[in-house]
């Protein structure tokens, strides 16, 4: 699972690093929900019912260089809490 953050938005893909595929992918439009921590809630909610439905079960989470705390925290315990393991 590999998070992006940019000024205006947050991105987050599952991808298959042996396949070279992306399996799944959310952004916060699609949430319409703002970059805030409420914002990255909603994605990390998202990903996770994406995740469930290509069955993926444990990902492993590439935080990209940011920060563990603030959006990106947010973003990881919402998926935990949809179910996803890592």
């Amino acid at each position: 699972m590999s998070v992006h953050r940019s000024l205006r938005s947050m991105y987050v893909q599952l991808i298959d690093d042996a396949q070279g595929k992306t399996l799944a992918a959310a952004s916060l439009r699609e949430v319409k929900g703002k970059l805030t921590v409420a914002g990255a809630q909603k994605l990390g909610k998202l990903i996770a019912k994406k995740a469930k439905k290509a069955k993926i079960e444990s990902v492993v989470f590439d935080r990209s260089g940011y920060k563990y705390h603030g959006r990106v925290k947010a973003l990881a315990d919402a998926a935990r809490d949809g179910g996803l393991a890592f």
